[in-house]
């Protein structure tokens, strides 16, 4: 029985096996390029082209399923939060999930979000709009694109200044404190009377 070709080439979903040896790639901290994907996936150099125009594109690919992968962590409880105890939750998972999957992390947010990738901008919108809903569901009268602003800087400046080494901790539980505590410190202090 012969085999043209294009019968050897059948790989099934592509595009998820070479998205799979990137994210491979990436956090186990190898350099990569569409060939070294390719390799890694055992497909030709030139297949990664059928469905990335360029390392770019692969990288605006990879930060999509980040985020994706980013929202299901925050939306693990279905409930949404009604205190800002229960709003800080969010934020540990945020902090977390940066410093379980460092190199996505700094992929997803270390440069400018590809405006022309409609997947890895509609993932960026679906992050926001949990962290909005739930923004929203403790403070009903606040300003609320701000306060999410404010409330998505926290947690990411603690998460970048953990992964940078600036901010020392013994474990993944002083870490939670950690957030719990500063996000306590913004969003429930009171003003002097």
């Amino acid at each position: 029985m012969s085999t043209s070709a294009k019968d050897g080439y059948h790989h099934g979903d592509l595009r998820a096996a070479l998205l799979t040896a990137a994210m491979q790639m990436l956090e186990q901290g190898e350099q990569f390029s569409l060939r070294a994907v390719a390799r890694k996936a055992g497909v030709s150099p030139t297949a990664p082209y059928r469905h990335f125009a360029d390392r770019d594109a692969l990288e605006s690919a990879l930060a999509a399923q980040g985020l994706r992968d980013l929202k299901a962590d925050l939306a693990k409880d279905d409930a949404l939060p009604t205190t800002v105890a229960e709003l800080a939750e969010l934020g540990v998972a945020y902090v977390d999930f940066a410093l379980r999957r460092p190199a996505l992390f700094r992929l997803m947010f270390g440069s400018a979000c590809d405006d022309t990738n409609d997947d890895r901008v509609r993932a960026a919108a679906e992050v926001h709009e949990v962290l909005a809903h739930a923004v929203a569901t403790v403070f009903p009268d606040a300003d609320l694109a701000a306060l999410t602003t404010a409330g998505w800087g926290l947690v990411h400046g603690l998460a970048s200044l953990h992964l940078d080494g600036k901010l020392a901790s013994a474990s993944a539980k002083d870490v939670a404190n950690q957030v719990r505590a500063s996000f306590t410190a913004v969003f429930a202090a009171r003003p002097k009377e």
